[in-house]
């Protein structure tokens, strides 16, 4: 077919090149070859017959050297789950390792991804739950140590799967560990007026009394006319407090109270004053602290004091007594509380140095309390108790403690 069409090509070039030929000879001549070619092309078609076959295999492509490198591939196969090893995953110091292991030895693995997420859910773990999973991609080793975590949730659901470097694998089953740890912010209905409270942060405001009594006079001044009414009275009746309600500090406590009491257990928070803070306390109280009562100065409330008014005053206190602590005072400061075991301690939060403790036995619950002036604090939570203030603890009680001058006056 291919000769065919070449050849009716050869013969329209030659049908176009007669046409340009001007003597007559030359033109009959060519003529007569073009006749003699349409006559030979006719009995040319005639006898071409078609080519067929059985199998095509004159269509067929040959794809056997494609064949061959396919069948020198080697494919690397899926990672099976690994497993959460439980006896191997610790919780410690606001920190959390986790380990696992696969089923059975696979030498092609490249890397594993940790996932995890809070859950207050006491259950077993479920797969769909109120928050995301957060990742860790490409870790080496069959555990992974996550750092500086606030535990402000009951428990952290963890799951890993295996990669290589083709494909990752399914994940493991999920698996539960417990982070409790003590969370609470500031009430900031039981703040001093003076006092600008947020969820974790409390400043000095001195015009914030002022503004509230210019509020407060504006409403009872409103609608007043010259003459006073002959009914009217120099007290004002107060309205009723709502029920579990308590009073703001006012005066000169410049206080404000943590919105969690702490009724049995070990538990651990930090404070760290601005720089330019003038005057500060932390430490605990019982509910029952009056408005116009200052941190420290009743039976029923241990505090640190730091002011830094004229000269620097570092103290513990207790029912108006003040023990001087000869060393500087630290940017962080960690207070630490056993409800059951009577104690009370104060660290700097960086060293975890034992800066004073109190020894005596609560009697009924306790809030953290915190007083402010000319400056401001910030509170941080949901730290477990850390492990080298376990340590000391250990050794302070086995030495009987070291507030004997403020103790005799809690006992």
């Amino acid at each position: 077919m291919f000769k065919c069409l070449e050849s009716s090509e050869e013969l329209l070039d030659l049908f176009s090149q007669s046409l340009s030929i001007k003597e007559p000879e030359e033109f009959t001549k060519a003529a007569r070859q073009i006749k003699d070619r349409v006559t030979m092309a006719a009995a040319f078609r005639l006898s071409m017959k078609p080519k067929v076959s059985d199998n095509m295999t004159h269509l067929m492509v040959d794809f056997s050297e494609e064949m061959k490198m396919i069948l020198t591939l080697k494919f690397l196969p899926v990672p099976k789950a690994p497993e959460i090893d439980p006896a191997d995953c610790i919780v410690a110091d606001n920190c959390v390792t986790v380990a696992w292991r696969m089923p059975e030895e696979d030498n092609k693995i490249d890397h594993y991804v940790l996932e995890y997420r809070k859950t207050n859910h006491d259950g077993l773990p479920r797969v769909k739950d109120e928050r995301c999973w957060e990742m860790i991609d490409h870790i080496k080793g069959s555990e992974y140590t996550i750092a500086g975590l606030k535990f402000d949730s009951k428990y952290m659901n963890f799951r890993v799967r295996a990669c290589n470097k083709a494909v990752a694998g399914e994940y493991s089953d999920p698996f539960t560990l417990e982070t409790k740890a003590l969370m609470f912010s500031f009430d900031n209905t039981s703040s001093h007026l003076n006092l600008k409270v947020e969820e974790s942060c409390v400043e000095w405001d001195p015009t914030g009394g002022k503004s509230q009594e210019n509020k407060v006079k504006g409403k009872e001044n409103k609608g007043r006319s010259g003459t006073p009414s002959p009914k009217r009275t120099s007290v004002i009746s107060r309205p009723a407090t709502v029920r579990g309600s308590r009073d703001r500090f006012t005066g000169e406590s410049y206080t404000v109270l943590g919105d969690t009491a702490i009724e049995s257990g070990q538990h651990y928070w930090e404070v760290k004053a601005q720089k330019d803070c003038k005057s500060y306390s932390v430490g605990i109280t019982h509910k029952s602290i009056g408005k116009f009562d200052q941190m420290g100065k009743t039976n029923t409330s241990w505090c640190l004091y730091v002011n830094n008014w004229l000269q620097t005053t570092f103290a513990a206190k207790h029912n108006n007594k003040a023990k001087a602590l000869d060393m500087t005072v630290p940017d962080r400061i960690g207070i630490y509380i056993d409800f059951d075991g009577g104690q009370l301690a104060f660290y700097n939060a960086d060293t975890k140095q034992l800066l004073y403790s109190f020894k005596t036995k609560f009697t009924q619950p306790v809030i953290p309390g915190f007083m402010v002036w000319c400056g401001g604090i910030t509170l941080y939570t949901g730290l477990q108790v850390p492990s080298a203030v376990k340590t000391l603890q250990k050794s302070e009680n086995g030495m009987g403690g070291s507030s004997s001058s403020l103790t005799s006056a809690v006992q």
